[in-house]
């Protein structure tokens, strides 16, 4: 991974997996598929960093 520590997208992005994660892990609901209405705010902030990180990495591999 060339990505680096004080790569602000990179870190924002990883922290989102972390939250996400770790609420996925206490939450029935969002085990189930279905995002509880706590959880679906942390689980598209994930989604939405994680499509910008790999869009950047596309875009510097070009």
């Amino acid at each position: 991974m060339n990505a680096r520590p004080n790569d602000d997208l990179f870190v924002r992005y990883m922290k989102a997996f972390e939250d996400s994660t770790t609420h996925t892990v206490n939450c029935p609901a969002c085990q189930g598929g279905t995002p509880c209405a706590k959880g679906a705010p942390v689980h598209e902030r994930f989604a939405k960093l994680q499509d910008d990180y790999h869009a950047r990495q596309s875009n510097r591999q070009r």
